[in-house]
């Protein structure tokens, strides 16, 4: 019988993470699509919105004052801080057992109003991604991350538009 496991002395195996990894990517890019086709006020994230933003309220009010500007721009500093560890702890308490994977890693955008970009993006946990995007998507915050998401997709349908019109000019020779 395996002795008990102690996570302090575990070695992160390269696979694992890698699927970490992948998981977190495609929960992203899935939120993304979720931005470009509904609007983030209208958007439900889990059965638990309500309470998840009125509990992050409570719990890190600092962050809803003048006009929301910690919420729109992340401090990655202030959110890893001591003090935020604590508080985050106690908040993900109260989730524990009503989310699903509460504490699973997720991408976040530091920047309410910009898509994910390789220097735009932190690692957060599922829980503190619902409580940032809810309160994000109720207070307005993701309006321009809509606008963004919808210009992109049609800016990719444009141009796959045009390449299939090219394919078949081509193969109708160029008629």
């Amino acid at each position: 019988m395996a002795g008990k496991f102690d996570p302090q002395k575990a070695q992160n195996l390269m696979e694992i993470e890698k699927q970490f990894a992948v998981k977190a990517v495609e929960q992203a890019q899935t939120y993304w699509n979720l931005l470009e086709k509904v609007s983030p006020r209208e958007l439900k994230l889990t059965q638990h919105d309500d309470d998840i933003f009125n509990d992050f309220k409570k719990t890190f009010p600092e962050l809803f004052e003048n006009d929301n500007a910690k919420l729109i721009k992340l401090d990655e500093n202030f959110l890893k801080s001591e003090d935020a560890k604590k508080r985050w702890r106690a908040f993900h308490a109260l989730y524990e057992k009503k989310v699903k994977d509460y504490n699973f890693g997720c991408l976040i955008r530091t920047d309410a109003e910009e898509e994910y970009g390789e220097k735009s993006t932190i690692f957060v946990t599922r829980m503190q991604f619902y409580a940032i995007e809810i309160s994000r998507n109720k207070l307005g915050l993701n309006d321009k991350a809509h606008e963004l998401a919808k210009e992109e997709a049609a800016k990719e349908a444009a141009k796959k538009e045009k390449e299939e019109k090219a394919a078949l000019k081509k193969k109708n020779g160029g008629k």
